[in-house]
């Protein structure tokens, strides 16, 4: 028995009017009866297609405002009829319901509408009901009815319909099927997100997330890793949104590098700084912010050159020509920027392998945000740390009070601090980071490797001293011993800025007093695994 169905009546009622003209034409040219509502049937008719109103099916007309149309046995029965079952055909031919072999729909525009900012009684109007009711019952169906959701699938529906002479094959319209429900879920996904921020419920009894596949990756972190990329509804500027200009395509890595890159630059206002950040490995290895971009990139990349070679910059002005000329003395894995000018765009174009990437605009730190980590049968949710610190809220624990340049540079470095994997330090001097220690088991080895960092780039610049004499040093969280901050006294470090909270506070703090530190808490701690 074949596995073809014949496709001899089709329902089309759309909110996304594309190609339907073209879709209606083929139907209608192969001798397709064709139903449809309100605009749809329009925009059908504007072409010569012959349409039935889906009134003259039911009996009844559009009602409500359009939210009482489709809504009725003579619809959702042509839909949901076992056509090999004998009472299913009996009760059609008993209430005069017709079979609907096709139904083409896709949904009222809620998730856009809700990305405009309208109002609440809007976004409510916006809510499909008809639409996914008809959706489900066409795809439960799929034994013997075609469902097509998407506009891009028309040209696929079209070949497969010519190629079969008029009929659809059961492979087609399980795969079509499949996709008309991961349309609904995802609708009303969203739906319950934005209902979900109304009724200001962070963290839900059950808790959906969706997403629509930007691309697939050739592999994940590793190449005998399959992997994609997915982007969410939330319409926030960043990786997922960007414009990639040039280059090859994003992997794995490439993403969650830029990611952290522009998560960190984001931290900084671009009215006030231009600031670049450097990173390799989801951490950064130099981060700086300058007069102008060039000067923040230079700044940035002499905290460690070595480690910038083949790295992610993310900068938080638009790319200009001279920090563009500069990028390119290095090899560079990816930019990313809120824009970029003509003249960068030239230069970069020079470099076929780099991969540019533009935002329009920078994240707001005021908007609230979850993170998700997958773990063995389930997943950890949290808020994105968001958390910012300024001089008013800081508790000076020491004799000596900080310069001005020196509370400068802490605040400078704990804002570079809680994006680098703990434990993390942070040695800053002049708004720059001149030594950055990231992911080590215990705090003293990343005080020591910072340290370090700082001695050899001093050897690469052929300076009399490191640049980490007198800076300030950042720990993400409390120094539990004061061997951690006297390896950073004896590193150089003047200053420091640190959550406080240890057992042992007294015993840094004397210890702080005793090499002339200054030193201040900030009550937050900022883990990052």
């Amino acid at each position: 028995m074949s596995d073809l169905y014949p496709i001899k009546r089709a329902l089309i009622s759309v909110s996304d009017k594309t190609e339907i003209s073209k879709l209606g034409k083929v139907l209608s040219t192969c001798g397709v009866e064709i139903i449809s509502t309100g605009g749809s049937a329009e925009v059908l008719r504007a072409y010569d297609i012959p349409v039935k109103d889906v009134s003259d099916l039911t009996g009844f007309p559009e009602m409500m405002n359009g939210r009482l149309k489709t809504l009725h046995p003579r619809v959702h029965g042509g839909l949901l009829a076992l056509r090999n079952e004998k009472d299913h055909i009996s009760a059609m031919k008993q209430h005069e319901i017709i079979e609907i072999d096709l139904l083409v729909v896709n949904l009222y525009p809620f998730q856009n509408t809700v990305a405009r900012g309208a109002d609440y009684e809007t976004c409510i109007e916006n809510i499909d009901i008809g639409g996914p009711a008809m959706i489900r019952a066409a795809a439960k169906n799929h034994q013997f009815v075609t469902v097509i959701t998407d506009c891009s699938d028309y040209d696929v529906f079209l070949d497969e319909f010519k190629r079969n002479k008029g009929c659809t094959g059961a492979n087609f319209r399980k795969k079509m099927a499949y996709k008309a429900y991961t349309h609904t879920a995802s609708y009303d996904a969203s739906i319950s997100a934005w209902m979900g921020k109304q009724e200001k419920d962070d963290y839900p009894k059950q808790m959906i997330e969706f997403g629509s596949l930007v691309q697939s990756l050739r592999y994940g972190e590793n190449p005998h890793q399959e992997a994609a990329f997915y982007k969410d509804n939330s319409g926030r500027p960043g990786v997922a949104s960007a414009t990639q200009h040039q280059g090859k395509e994003l992997s794995y890595n490439n993403i969650n590098d830029t990611d952290a890159a522009f998560e960190l630059v984001c931290e900084f206002d671009p009215s006030l700084k231009s600031a670049c950040a450097i990173i390799k490995h989801a951490n950064p290895c130099g981060v700086a912010i300058g007069a102008n971009l060039k000067e923040a990139y230079t700044s940035a990349f002499n905290c460690d050159q070595t480690s910038a070679f083949g790295g992610v910059v993310a900068l938080n002005q638009t790319l200009d020509k001279s920090v563009a000329e500069e990028i390119c003395n290095i090899f560079t894995e990816v930019v990313i920027a809120p824009d970029a000018t003509p003249e960068a765009l030239e230069i970069f174009a020079k470099k076929k392998n780099l991969r540019l990437l533009t935002t329009d605009g920078l994240k707001n730190f005021t908007d609230r945000e979850k993170t998700i980590r997958h773990v063995s049968g389930g997943f950890l949710v949290q808020d994105r740390d968001t958390e910012r610190v300024l001089e008013a809220n800081l508790d000076f624990v020491t004799k000596r009070k900080p310069t001005d340049a020196e509370l400068e540079d802490m605040l400078f470095a704990w804002k570079v601090v809680k994006h680098v994997k703990s434990n993390a330090i942070i040695y800053a001097k002049n708004n720059a980071t001149v030594g950055i220690g990231a992911g080590q088991m215990s705090r003293v080895d990343s005080c020591r490797i910072a340290a370090q960092k700082s001695v050899d780039m001093a050897k690469n610049l052929s300076l009399e001293f490191p640049l980490i004499q007198g800076s300030a040093v950042a720990s993400d969280a409390f120094f539990p011993f004061s061997d951690g901050l006297m390896v950073a006294a004896e590193a150089g470090a003047t200053a420091v800025i640190q959550p406080g909270g240890s057992m042992r506070d007294d015993e840094v703090i004397k210890a702080a007093d005793d090499a002339n530190l200054a030193m201040a808490f900030t009550g937050i701690r900022h883990f990052r695994h």
